[in-house]
């Protein structure tokens, strides 16, 4: 019998949602091309998506490119930190990811989170073996494996690349430009849909494990310290959290509570609670299942290295619970990180000015070159900066006697009489601000994916099995489905005409005139079409002229007035 993600990927190629890519030359795992009714839902998610998240917050969007050299990614962790674990038959030498090994084969959840130490004590205790061949692998190192995609830009050798892992990183390397287009005011957001890859050890499962994807994120930089969400506008959204201590607890114990109360009783950060408000919204509007849904706090051992603190939405799809997005407050790590790797701090953070000048103290450090230069030649200037942040940090050890200040493996000790301190009072206008990131990430293939599984319904009309998606208008491929009872005697003209006019409108609209008119009934059911309208005999016969139009879920249909059609359509969409 089949389940729910098989029959999800057979409508998937049959329909045109989604389908395995290259399959003329026998496909690549990870690689999925969306078919016309895919495109075109995937299109209105990401759009409504813009409409909450980037329009409707008052937020702007970018197009960063999706190849970046590698300091990008030296700075920002990836290279070091961007691992996933493999596991290598030896005898077939077929690769697995081991912690999904491992959730495939026992009952332990969230694998993901346990070391490469802990997965293989897993794989002794319950003696795994290789899913293609049946070797065993319990002997078997687990190895880290990066995910990053590498290329080299230019010809030759190049100057080596990699294809972005998210969207974020374009956001904040433009962060010196970004912050200009902003006023140099925080707070402000900045969206991007867009491409990311990573090199997946075992895609899988369509939509949900694959090697090139659609993200959807915000980056929101914000002053820690004087701004705040505005809870109101989502303090009495109810939520579904697992949070860490509930976890590890037997059983799936939640916690609902508003996102006020998840708030007040400290179990969400404020910032993330409002987007997890704002996100419960647009999932309720799109067509998500609340009651196969969830937000999942992340294990500390499980969160990225980046994050302080990271809630991920879950769907729950034949019993497993797939991520579709992540909601982490990113703290300063990234900016900090990015401006010290490109030597400009300063263009990573933003300038706060007070209300009013204050009259600070200021500590002067003057080294004399004149001593250092002819002494330590080319290492003077080196010396002298060590010299002044140690004095900066402790100014008592110019009065103690030598300043010891090590360089390149040697350690130097400089006469305390080379060196001058001096209290100045300075007028301080502001201060520069290294803005924190609160960082709501959307899986766009995922959100199609659950999509698809949360509006699929089978049921009887007529004395035979339909299958049909129950899809939101506001996603659904298409609006309106036109057709003539029968192509002749003027009914497909006239059927033409009218799904012209719903085009020129606004509508999405499909015409079809093959088949009888039960199964053509039936396709549209079966992509999601919220609403057909047939032209029959009866609308030439009647003055004024009328229609009928049929309505998915209930298949129930209503005689419609042809010169009111598009406020009927209107009112039932």
């Amino acid at each position: 019998m089949e389940n729910l993600t098989q029959k999800i990927a057979e409508l998937g190629k049959r329909r045109g949602f989604f389908f395995q890519s290259s399959e003329a030359y026998g496909g690549v795992s990870g690689f999925q091309t969306y078919g016309p009714e895919g495109a075109e839902l995937k299109r209105n998610i990401e759009d409504s998506w813009r409409n909450t998240f980037s329009r409707g917050l008052g937020h702007r969007e970018i197009q960063a490119p999706t190849i970046m050299h590698e300091p990008v990614f030296q700075a920002s962790g990836h290279l070091d930190g961007f691992d996933d674990m493999i596991i290598e038959c030896p005898e077939c030498e077929t690769s697995s990811r081991a912690d999904h090994l491992v959730e495939d084969n026992t009952d332990i959840n969230e694998a993901e989170a346990f070391s490469p130490e802990q997965i293989e004590g897993l794989i002794k205790e319950h003696d795994l073996v290789c899913p293609d061949c049946g070797n065993s692998l319990s002997d078997v190192e687990v190895e880290d494996f990066n995910l990053m995609f590498e290329t080299n830009i230019g010809p030759g050798s190049g100057q080596k690349g990699y294809l972005r892992p998210e969207t974020a990183q374009g956001i904040f390397v433009e962060f010196p430009r970004l912050k200009q287009y902003a006023r140099n005011q925080l707070p402000f957001g900045i969206t991007q849909i867009g491409k990311a890859y990573r090199n997946e050890i075992s895609p899988r499962k369509g939509l949900v494990r694959v090697r090139e994807f659609t993200q959807a994120e915000l980056e929101h930089f914000i002053d820690p310290d004087e701004d705040k969400p505005d809870i109101s506008r989502v303090e009495n959204v109810e939520l579904l959290l697992y949070p860490v201590n509930k976890q590890e607890e037997n059983g799936e114990n939640y916690v609902e509570a508003s996102v006020k109360e998840a708030v007040n009783e400290g179990i969400v950060n404020e910032w993330v609670a409002y987007y997890l408000g704002i996100a419960k919204e647009w999932y309720v509007e799109i067509g998500v299942d609340m009651e196969r849904f969830r937000f999942r706090q992340h294990q500390p051992d499980e969160r990225a290295h980046y994050a302080s603190d990271c809630w991920d939405a879950e769907a729950l799809i034949d019993g497993d619970w797939i991520e579709i997005a992540g909601f982490a407050y990113r703290g300063c790590y990234d900016l900090t990180k990015h401006g010290k790797h490109s030597d400009s701090e300063r263009e990573f953070s933003v300038f706060k000015e007070y209300d009013e000048p204050e009259t600070v103290e200021k500590t002067k450090i003057e080294v004399d070159m004149s001593v250092l230069g002819p002494e330590f030649g080319d290492k003077a200037s080196e010396i002298a900066e060590k010299i002044e942040r140690k004095v900066e940090l402790a100014p008592e050890v110019a009065e103690e006697g030598p300043i010891f200040v090590h360089l390149d493996g040697e350690e130097y000790a400089i006469d305390s009489d080379t060196v001058s301190v001096k209290k100045e009072k300075e007028k301080k206008t502001g201060e520069e601000v290294v803005p924190h990131v609160v960082e709501p990430s959307f899986g766009v293939g995922r959100t199609v994916y659950a999509i698809l599984a949360h509006s699929y319904y089978e049921d009887i009309v007529d004395g035979e099995e339909r299958r049909l998606l129950r899809l939101e208008s506001e996603v659904a491929p298409t609006e309106v489905a036109v057709f003539p009872l029968m192509n002749k005697e003027g009914l497909g003209e006239k059927a033409r005409e009218i799904a012209e006019r719903l085009r020129d409108y606004g509508f999405s609209v499909k015409y079809d005139d093959s088949g009888n008119i039960g199964k053509r009934y039936r396709r549209q059911d079966e992509v999601g079409t919220p609403l057909c309208v047939t032209v029959d005999y009866e609308t030439f016969e009647q003055e004024p002229e009328t229609v009928t139009v049929r309505e998915r879920d209930s298949t129930e249909q209503e005689r419609v007035r042809v010169e009111e059609l598009e406020e009927a359509l209107i009112a039932r969409l």
